[in-house]
């Protein structure tokens, strides 16, 4: 099977990762990949906007399969413009995107399904705003409507604060962060949701679901869960402390339910649904969707996958998954640290060289490896920063606390100035203390 892989950070270093162990992969590519991706796959210079471009690329490859990794190409329809070369592609169709391209879209389709998730409004106006922050009350919950690279959703006590984010996401549609879609011109304002969150993949070809294994990331850009949101810093899997009934419980009450309800839409969804939840005092709700796999929990879901990941992507692509077996799981456990570069979330510093890579796949592997997210080589051949996450430092274990510890003695040997991480994740299920004040991140060399 030849595979083509669209997009270039660490989710998408993960399944290529994952797919170049895979015996039945006789080639893998990558549009455009990163200075890590470049070393199992071959990368090609593609705008993973450009569905056109997309398209050929994979038709001159006489590519078996697409896998389209990040959420702006789908809900731009890099997917269809595959799809309608005759080439297999794992990924929804723009239409079917809109689950996570549109908030306000998912609510609706949630409704009609009856899936249990938080009440909101959708605003467009300042008065409305208003009426929806009153009626909720402290703590606020403000959504951009649009894509916004995961940080697009404000939690706070401060009215003022949320009413300003508000006001910025009814603004007129506006070009959003590198690599995403518009804003959708809307904001989404919700019940604040209690009880820890956890996220749960599932693939699906539009009619059969298959759930992966429930992975719980770490938002907050600081330890404790201080400071802003970010589009991730850490993950782990499998969740110790988690009812054993809760996948089959988010099967009958959220995953099938949706794909059911978009497949009555018309607009069937096949590819990666990932539902993301919390665990309140008065049951699961869904906090959001997302139409593609998630970063960074996708770095320790398939680190514990032992099924070849081409067969099931490809059977998605086919429809075909309700005669796949079932899945197959290691019984370890695994971690992930993300690496940021200086001033993440905000704008982040770019260019500084990063050092140690070599000695983590010298003296940890293959039990602790480091996948690259914001990164490319220089004009001299080194490999330097060139995003906000940098990399997502991962490690299995035979449980979380081996894991946790083999994941941050990988961190330790990497060195990239001004760069910031935290040192929490997983601590409380590892039964370890972090390393760090709570409500800081821990600088790096």
């Amino acid at each position: 099977m030849k595979v083509l892989v669209i997009g270039g950070g660490a989710r998408e270093h993960a399944l290529c990762r994952s797919l170049s162990l895979d015996p039945d992969v006789t080639a893998l590519h990558c549009a455009p990949g990163n200075a890590g991706i470049a070393e199992v796959a071959e990368l090609h210079g593609v705008n993973p906007l450009d569905g056109a471009a997309v398209a050929e690329l994979a038709a001159g490859l006489r590519a078996d399969l697409v896998v389209v990794g990040p959420e702006a190409p789908l809900v731009a329809g890099v997917a269809d413009a595959v799809r309608d070369r005759g080439i297999p592609v794992f990924g929804p169709s723009a239409e079917a995107a809109r689950l996570e391209g549109s908030k306000a879209f998912a609510k609706d389709v949630m409704a009609a399904a009856a899936v249990p998730t938080a009440r909101s409004y959708v605003c467009t106006t300042a008065a409305e705003i208003d009426a929806a922050l009153d009626a909720f009350g402290a703590p606020y919950v403000v959504k951009d409507d649009g894509l916004a690279a995961g940080k697009g959703v404000v939690v706070t006590e401060d009215i003022e604060v949320a009413r300003a984010h508000a006001l910025a996401c009814v603004s007129p549609p506006r070009a959003a962060a590198a690599g995403t879609a518009d804003t959708g011109g809307q904001a989404v304002i919700e019940e604040f949701l209690d009880g820890p969150e956890v996220s749960l993949f599932a693939v699906t070809d539009g009619e059969t679901v298959v759930p992966l294994q429930p992975a719980q990331d770490f938002k907050r850009a600081y330890d404790g869960d201080a400071g802003p949101n970010t589009g991730g810093m850490g993950a782990y899997s499998p969740l110790p402390w988690a009812d054993p009934k809760l996948v089959d419980e988010v099967m009958a009450t959220v995953l099938q339910p949706t794909v059911d309800e978009l497949r009555r839409r018309g607009t069937p969804f096949s590819g990666l649904l990932y539902a993301g939840l919390a665990i309140t005092s008065r049951g699961v709700r869904v906090i959001e969707f997302n139409a593609r796999f998630g970063d960074p929990e996708t770095q320790v879901v398939l680190a514990r996958l032992t099924t070849p990941l081409a067969g099931l992507l490809h059977a998605a692509a086919t429809g075909t998954l309700a005669a796949l077996p079932p899945l197959r799981w290691s019984d370890g456990a695994a971690v992930t640290v993300v690496i940021a570069s200086h001033n993440y979330p905000d704008t982040p510093r770019t260019g500084d060289p990063i050092e140690g890579l070599a000695d983590v796949a010298e003296q940890d592997a293959p039990e602790a490896y480091v996948l690259h997210a914001g990164t490319k080589r220089d004009a001299s051949g080194a490999v330097v920063s060139a995003g906000g996450r940098v990399l997502s430092v991962t490690a299995t274990g035979a449980d979380l606390t081996a894991a946790r510890r083999r994941a941050y003695r990988a961190v330790d040997r990497i060195s990239l100035d001004g760069s910031q991480h935290r040192t929490d994740i997983a601590a409380k299920v590892a039964d370890e203390p972090a390393e760090q004040t709570a409500g800081e991140a821990a600088p790096r060399a």
